[in-house]
């Protein structure tokens, strides 16, 4: 009787973890797409009017936290303010952004178009850049540099 419960146990370990691995396997796509991890498509053209077709784009940049060391920080939504609060738009909802310069120590403006159409003006939260990959290799595109950027 003993190799007889052995042998029960172990087939029952044996489907328990099959059962596992099959959840995790199928649970996995789900928890993706709660993650954020939708890439992001952009055309961008900077200042000088060269265009970049951008794949994987994220916004981009870096924390000090002493003189010499950073945090860096890939976002896929872009913080702008709003009065004295800051707003993160998600990039899913983000049709195009076209920039502004402004002067040497203030942020550039970005007038930003939703894919609902409503559109609005905000000066950038954080200073930082667009990056993704493109045919060449991987770009690094600072927003004072841009023009603009269309999602497609």
């Amino acid at each position: 009787m003993s190799l007889r419960h052995a042998f029960v146990h172990s087939v029952f370990l044996v489907t328990a973890a099959s059962i596992a691995a099959m959840l995790s396997m199928s649970a996995e796509p789900t928890l993706a797409q709660h993650n954020g991890d939708k890439p992001f498509h952009a055309l961008v053209t900077d200042a000088k009017d060269m265009q970049t077709d951008l794949k994987n784009v994220v916004f981009y940049w870096e924390e000090k936290v002493s003189e010499t060391s950073f945090i860096p920080h890939e976002l896929k939504h872009l913080p702008v303010k709003r009065g004295t609060a800051t707003v993160n738009i998600k990039f899913d909802g983000v049709k195009q952004i076209e920039v502004t310069a402004a002067g040497e120590k203030t942020p550039p403006t970005l007038h930003i178009t939703l894919t609902s159409g409503k559109t609005g003006d905000f000066p950038l939260a954080i200073d930082g850049s667009f990056k993704g990959d493109s045919d060449f290799g991987q770009v690094d595109l600072p927003v004072h540099g841009l023009k603009k950027l269309e999602f497609k």
